[in-house]
């Protein structure tokens, strides 16, 4: 299907022409009509992709390939199931939130910040598709680097050390990974004589089980990196904090989630039997990140801070899911990941706001706020009491599964898990009270409130997370991926 590599194709495109359109005519509006041009494009593409794929025999939907270094063995290969679906519809509502609610409001070198946003987004298209390994670390990087620029360039006041941590963890763990791709292609090269960077071909390689361990956790450390799980998430406060709105939206809502769709698609599918023994301890890791995100959000004064260590408690459920062993926690965890990219993002361009018009971060310098901003106070409110998993809402949903499939395999993490939940409920009420409803912090200028292109997109997100709280059906039917070894579809 000649639309998978247009996924990735027209965002990059799009940003070379927001590029060229502001270093000829610096307008911020005009690259974000370029911009936001290419997203409505990708939209389409996405749209006409998923009504292909409606009917299609088999868990694979899609395909393209196309010869790129054959001497290597090396294809253009993309590949579609319903987990790469989801991720990939994820990551175009929250690519027009950035676009449409915060990016078009850069005024210094905006053709170039949108090329870097649009590339990073063509990038994590490519990550969701990829199924030749050396094509998905070719976008596991694309992804990166644009980041990486956009926090040094556009971020606030520490912004270069937040930058180079980033650089440092992300890539110091993609070269783990890189290994672990070079030492499952010469292994199959050994077996078969055949040198391919093919994911379908790799799956089926033969190997100690004891090579089968290492080269599962360096696949695991780079993707436990970018989830992140406790101690690897070191990185993420600061680059979370530091990063411009747009960034952080992007890099909370669909970066991070890149990790666990890793986690899915290569530590669990191809080396099911090592993971399953790494799986207490993997359960353990997220135990761990459930309850130090959610202690450490409940003393944060930086509200950005706070969402950030809410985000490696709410994604500790993912680790949960995932290896929980069984289909109803890895739907969990599939939906965790949705309902939190657009829940904290929300909670990211929220955040953003604020400091915009208040010029800080301080919840200690906020207070009575819906007095003032009725309309973003409301808006915040939703997706603060979203966050904690209330009944009704994606959130929930993702994580009542995980704590249940959990609960067969180990209920006293199910406990501890559920302690997270409690700790949830607490910081995020505690951050209403300081932000919204306490009282005022002195004085203010008259702010402007969240107007009607602000609530009309935002309110559709709202709108959005009630569904799937209420109807998670779809979302779980697709959730399952696809096996490398079985169901293929037609690859000639």
């Amino acid at each position: 299907m000649i639309a998978l590599p247009l996924l990735t194709l027209v965002p990059f495109l799009g940003g070379i022409a927001a590029w060229a359109i502001g270093w000829r005519t610096p307008s911020a509006r005009l690259s974000w009509y370029a911009s936001f041009v290419a997203l409505i494009l990708q939209a389409l593409i996405l749209l006409g992709v998923t009504l292909g794929a409606v009917g299609q025999p088999g868990p694979w939907l899609a395909h393209f390939s196309a010869s790129w270094i054959p001497m290597l063995g090396i294809s253009f290969s993309e590949d579609l199931d319903g987990l790469s679906l989801i991720l990939l519809w994820l990551t175009t509502i929250l690519s027009f939130l950035c676009i449409f609610l915060t990016a078009r409001n850069i005024t210094e070198k905006p053709g170039l910040f949108h090329f870097l946003l649009l590339t990073a987004i063509a990038g994590i298209n490519g990550v969701f598709l990829a199924t030749d390994l050396f094509l998905f670390f070719f976008f596991w990087e694309l992804m990166l680097v644009p980041m990486y620029g956009l926090i040094v360039l556009w971020g606030h006041e520490d912004r270069q050390r937040a930058a180079i941590k980033f650089f440092l963890f992300t890539q110091g763990s993609g070269l783990l990974m890189m290994l672990s791709i070079l030492g499952l292609v010469v292994i199959h090269f050994r077996h078969t004589g055949v040198l391919t960077f093919d994911y379908f071909a790799l799956a089926n390689t033969p190997m100690s089980s004891q090579m089968s361990m290492l080269l599962m956790l360096g696949f695991f450390l780079a993707f436990a990196t970018k989830l992140p799980i406790v101690p690897l998430h070191i990185w993420l406060p600061d680059t979370h904090t530091q990063a411009p709105t747009a960034g952080s939206v992007l890099l909370a809502g669909v970066l991070l989630k890149t990790g666990g769709y890793g986690l899915i698609r290569f530590v669990l599918l191809f080396f099911p039997h090592a993971a399953a023994q790494f799986a207490p301890i993997a359960i353990a890791l997220g135990v761990l990140g459930i309850l130090y995100g959610a202690w450490l959000s409940l003393v944060q004064d930086d509200l950005k801070r706070l969402i950030a260590y809410s985000s490696i408690s709410h994604l500790g459920f993912v680790l949960l899911g995932i290896f929980s062993g069984s289909t109803l926690g890895l739907q969990g965890a599939v939906m965790q990941m949705v309902a939190h990219g657009l829940s904290t993002g929300a909670l990211f361009i929220i955040a953003g706001t604020l400091q915009d018009d208040l010029h800080t971060r301080d919840m200690r310098r906020m207070g009575g706020l819906w007095a003032k901003l009725p309309h973003l106070s409301a808006v915040g409110l939703f997706f603060a009491i979203a966050s904690l998993g209330l009944p009704g809402m994606g959130n929930f949903v993702g994580e009542f599964l995980v704590l249940l499939a959990v609960w067969h395999v180990s209920p006293l993490a199910a406990v501890l898990g559920t302690l997270g939940l409690v700790l949830s409920a607490v910081y995020s009420l505690v951050m209403i009270g300081r932000v919204f409803t306490g009282p005022s912090q002195g004085s203010a200028p008259r702010l402007p409130d969240f107007g009607m292109r602000q609530m009309t997109v935002l309110g559709a997100t709202m709108a959005l997370l009630v569904v799937l709280g209420m109807y998670p059906q779809p979302i779980l039917d697709l959730s399952h991926p696809a096996k490398p070894t079985s169901g293929q579809i037609d690859r000639s």
